[in-house]
């Protein structure tokens, strides 16, 4: 299948949560791929020299420091666009693995402001640019924790639920429109900073994760999985890709060496 050139009026995509991991690597994909990517996270510093870093190889980003929960800036960065192609809502992450019974109320909140509000705010503010594309893609990036439940994941697997159904819904509601919705779930992925976020900067913890797990899939593994999705032809819309490495059968079934 061929892989789609993007148009003048679709070349721009936003990546959100693009300072580390899953969304700096979409975006140095996606700028591979002939986008003129804009980078948005809350860490400024990092989202600049990660555009620095595709401007210098050729490429075409800008950094826009943006926390995806707070909806006035939100819509003051969408004010800027008249049409956009791509957003790739990336923004998320997890806190915490404590049972439901424990569970901290305010890591819960933090969790569904950021994957499940954060892709509201700009899905809504720059729905509108899209769609005047005339060729828009939304993607979503959940996880198969929006799949399926596991023990200590709750507050994290409600948010990536609230996720996956808030694609499934706009998917129903904007057919007939020119704009693909595409969710792509990862699995275990081992990223710098992921479980050591989830685990309060406890790296012992955060690498007990992997532990044993020969290849877990990388962020690279994941952002090339995006733009293979957002670059297909204008008439081919992924719904759902579920990503996972070869060792993990499932949410709470995974290959451990030694």
């Amino acid at each position: 299948m061929a892989t789609a050139v993007p148009s003048a009026a679709s070349r721009i995509a936003v990546v959100t949560g693009a300072s580390s991991g899953i969304g700096a690597a979409t975006a140095r994909r996606l700028a591979a791929a002939g986008y003129r990517v804009v980078l948005t996270a809350r860490r400024k510093d990092r989202i600049e020299a990660i555009a620095e870093e595709i401007n210098a190889a050729g490429h075409s980003a800008t950094a826009y420091p943006l926390d995806v929960t707070d909806r006035a800036a939100v819509d003051e960065f969408a004010s800027a666009f008249k049409t956009i192609g791509v957003l790739v809502n990336n923004a998320g992450g997890a806190l915490g693995a404590d049972p439901v019974a424990t569970g901290d109320p305010d890591d819960w909140r933090t969790m569904f402001e950021t994957n499940v509000i954060g892709t509201l705010n700009l899905t809504q503010a720059l729905l509108p640019k899209l769609e005047a594309s005339g060729d828009g893609t939304v993607v979503v990036v959940s996880s198969t924790a929006g799949l399926g439940t596991y023990e200590g994941g709750a507050g994290y697997v409600a948010a990536k639920h609230g996720e996956h159904v808030l694609a499934e819904t706009l998917r129903l509601e904007i057919v007939g429109k020119p704009v693909r919705v595409i969710e792509v779930a990862p699995g275990m992925v081992k990223t710098d900073e992921f479980a050591l976020t989830r685990f309060g900067g406890d790296r012992e913890r955060a690498e007990k994760v992997y532990q044993g797990v020969a290849e877990p899939l990388t962020a690279d593994d994941v952002a090339e999985t995006i733009t293979w999705t957002v670059t297909r032809p204008s008439h081919v819309n992924i719904d759902l890709l579920v990503v996972r490495p070869r060792a993990q059968a499932s949410n709470t079934k995974v290959h451990r060496e030694g």
